[in-house]
């Protein structure tokens, strides 16, 4: 199975966003190297440690719109995921540059979704795409509803 096509272009100056030509998105890009650790016995990064990028991505998102996890933990919200999809297209080896591609997908009462796209930084072919779902809780693991400011990232992040 081949992916859709992913083409980012920077939506200009030193900014983190670009946009999908294809699909017409925003997505926030971070940068990342594979470490040798994350790496299995076939000398690939091992199929569970995209989830740790998909982690970065995130909190680098959130980082750069100027409300980090640890300012949402501090007000009280915990977001633990409790849904995961992963879509693998083509190997990262040890040391691989990647782009990890982030975005604000769906917004619930007390649920919420990011969506992420992966790519070799020198040849742009996709790695994998994924999302995790999150439930908002309160320290006692009880369902809240999306803090506010975590629901205005996802209303006025660009479509």
């Amino acid at each position: 199975m081949r992916p859709r096509p992913f083409v980012p272009v920077a939506l200009g100056g030193d900014t983190p966003y670009f946009r999908d030509a294809t699909g017409g998105l925003v997505w926030h890009c971070c940068r990342l190297r594979s470490l040798y650790a994350d790496t299995d016995r076939s000398q690939v990064v091992y199929h569970s440690n995209f989830l740790r990028y998909f982690e970065f991505g995130r909190a680098s998102l959130m980082r750069d719109t100027g409300y980090s996890y640890k300012e949402i933990e501090a007000g009280g919200t915990i977001y633990p995921i409790i849904q995961v999809g992963v879509s693998y297209f083509s190997p990262v080896h040890y040391d691989d540059a990647m782009c990890i591609y982030t975005r604000p997908a769906v917004l619930e009462r007390v649920k919420l979704r990011f969506d992420y796209v992966i790519t070799h930084e020198e040849t742009h072919a996709i790695a994998c795409t994924g999302f995790t779902r999150h439930c908002a809780v309160n320290a006692r693991s009880t369902p809240v509803e999306v803090d506010e400011k975590t629901a205005r990232i996802w209303t006025i992040f660009p479509a």
